[in-house]
């Protein structure tokens, strides 16, 4: 068994897909069936079950890439520590993010990442937060930007970056886009506009509810913070989203303030506990950049207290 089978391997399984696998390794479709087909004999039981659109891990593959993905993790965090000795910075980030999240400016952070370390691969993927984290805990992601939604996973750190209130944003002609302040409660019988499971909006938005008395129950759900200003500017309901969210259009939309007591909106970012030379230094510079923001809001509030 080959490390190089082993990423044909978890590629696949991502990808639930041959042509894309291949796509991603730039590999040829047949090399990379080979190469499954092989490991496949090695192990002597089949890893995925086809059909003509996309596959899907039978029970040993299921068992087959937990294991995968620690070893891969593992020769790769072996590779980065003797570059990292002979003064290089090498390898391969993976980067995860829920979009939206705030409190950093994500793709000036990867260009900045990048223009300082030419070395370093750095791919990027956008999911849910609950996702993301577990991407971290089993080695798919290296770091994470995310938002917190409840236990961290063994072997995963969170690094707060900022936090932000919930607020629900509101089309100027809905009922209650007049008052500035309601309490959830007001929500029980609306149409409410919502992420899918497992993004942080999601999670938070129905733990309040919960906490409330009754169930959250999003009519319309989206993936992405776009569709739902679309769909609340149609006055197709409203939504529970981060003060962030509401401040993309303000001229448009309505915010309303809640009580406060409830969950917040709190940006981190996830790394392992060990985390590899190029994950660290994209941490370091993460916090770096967090702090100078900080440091310089202070200094203008203070600016303006004074005059």
């Amino acid at each position: 068994m080959e490390l190089r089978q082993l990423e044909h391997f978890v590629t696949v399984a991502e990808e639930r897909h041959f042509t894309h696998a291949a796509d991603l390794l730039q590999i040829s479709q047949s090399g990379l069936s080979a190469s499954i087909r092989a490991l496949e004999g090695e192990l002597g039981m089949s890893l995925f079950a086809r059909s003509t659109r996309r596959v899907e891990l039978t029970a040993a593959g299921q068992a087959l890439l937990a294991d995968a993905l620690r070893t891969l993790a593992s020769a790769a965090a072996a590779q980065n520590a003797v570059a990292a000795v002979r003064g290089l910075m090498r390898g391969r980030l993976t980067v995860g993010a829920e979009p939206c999240a705030g409190a950093i400016d994500l793709p000036a952070e990867l260009a900045q990442f990048h223009t300082v370390n030419r070395g370093v691969e750095v791919r990027l993927r956008y999911a849910g937060s609950v996702e993301l984290i577990e991407s971290v805990a089993t080695g798919r992601a290296d770091i994470a930007v995310v938002v917190e939604t409840g236990p961290t996973p063994p072997g995963v750190t969170l690094h707060e970056l900022g936090t932000q209130r919930l607020v629900v944003l509101a089309h100027p002609d809905h009922p209650l886009a007049g008052r500035s302040l309601i309490t959830l409660e007001s929500l029980r019988t609306e149409s409410l506009i919502g992420f899918q499971s497992g993004w942080a909006a999601h999670v938070l938005a129905r733990r309040a509810c919960a906490a409330a008395g009754f169930d959250y129950r999003a009519a319309m759900e989206v993936n992405d913070v776009h569709p739902l200003l679309d769909l609340v500017g149609y006055n197709l309901g409203v939504a529970i989203v981060p003060a962030s969210f509401a401040a993309k259009r303000p001229e448009t939309l309505r915010t309303i303030e809640l009580p406060g007591g409830l969950p917040t909106w709190s940006v981190a970012v996830a790394v392992a506990d060990e985390p590899s030379p190029a994950a660290r230094a994209f941490l370091d510079q993460l916090l770096a950049n967090v702090a100078v923001q900080v440091a310089g809001s202070s200094v203008d509030a203070s600016s303006v207290a004074a005059t």
